[in-house]
């Protein structure tokens, strides 16, 4: 298939929209992160992970971009599936930023490494670089947490794993920007470890929603059953839908894949019916536009194919 349904045309404007957006304000918390971080492992951890998080923003407006071609000679069935490919991308890079984040952050407490923050000189007046920090990571916080609470329900209009990601680093940002207030303020009561331990806690949180995610990409990208937005389940609609089929057709084995955000149903053992139910009838109160494909395969060729 190719181009976009018209049902959820509205919402993927607001979707690219949005991630604009993100890519600008995420860039000016990067920058305001990288002049004030200063040596706090914790505003290190803070920093890389908010410039990762521009990487989902961009992986979806590439694929956006890329979905809605139509098909070439090289690529027949057009590019529905490069959602799922800039899923894989994210979430790889999402679980390998964890993993080394986690490591700097035990690595510093087994070295029992002492962070030092002193004092700085602003417009003549010495403050403690320690407020800096803190007023840069409040910022960090501000930004991520507008921007997540809108992105929330617009993927799961479109169904679209990769807003949805980029909604949960979203979420991890502003967990990462308090918990490396904490960090700081526990430095500046004498709590070494606070900081370290602050770090180790942030990259904990990346490392689980990367591996998480990476399971549910490959799931999908190996034509998986079609999971659940929010976990690693089969998809509810999923589901429904292959019971619909099976009611319509008890003598076929029915199959349903993931290609990107669409469905694609595969009943084998059936001759193609002279009526075939309207999608809409087959999804049910299920949005319609997410059935992109049924495919049916006669007896004879199913036979050969389990044969082959």
């Amino acid at each position: 298939m190719s181009g976009l349904p018209e049902a959820i045309a509205g919402d993927m404007h607001k979707a690219k929209r949005l991630e604009w957006w993100t890519l600008i304000g995420m860039a000016s918390v990067v920058v305001v992160m990288y002049f004030a971080m200063g040596s706090s492992q914790a505003m290190k951890t803070a920093f890389l992970e908010d410039l990762l998080g521009l990487v989902p923003a961009a992986t979806f407006l590439f694929a956006t971009r890329l979905e809605s071609k139509n098909p070439t000679e090289r690529h027949p069935f057009g590019f529905v599936r490069v959602n799922s490919l800039a899923f894989l991308t994210s979430a790889v890079v999402l679980a390998t930023m964890g993993l080394w984040l986690f490591y700097s952050g035990v690595t510093a407490l087994l070295k029992q490494e002492h962070p030092t923050i002193g004092p700085i000189t602003v417009f003549g007046h010495t403050i403690w670089l320690g407020w800096v920090m803190i007023a840069a990571l409040a910022y960090s916080v501000v930004i991520p947490t507008i921007l997540g609470r809108h992105k929330k329900p617009i993927a799961e209009n479109l169904r679209d794993k990769v807003l949805h990601t980029d909604a949960q680093m979203q979420k991890a940002d502003w967990q990462t920007g308090l918990a490396g207030i904490l960090g700081i303020i526990g430095i500046g009561l004498g709590f070494w470890w606070a900081d370290a331990a602050a770090a180790a806690f942030i990259s904990l949180s990346i490392l689980f929603d990367g591996v998480k995610n990476v399971r549910i990409a490959s799931a999908e990208l190996l034509d998986g059953a079609p999971r659940k937005l929010k976990g690693s389940g089969l998809s509810p609609e999923a589901v429904r839908l292959r019971e619909r089929l099976e009611r319509h057709y008890p003598s076929a084995r029915v199959r349903v894949r993931e290609s990107g955000r669409y469905m694609i149903a595969d009943l084998r053992g059936i001759e193609v019916p002279a009526i075939v139910p309207s999608l809409d009838e087959l999804m049910g109160s299920d949005p319609g536009w997410r059935l992109a494909e049924i495919n049916f395969t006669p007896p004879d060729c199913a036979r050969e194919d389990l044969e082959n």
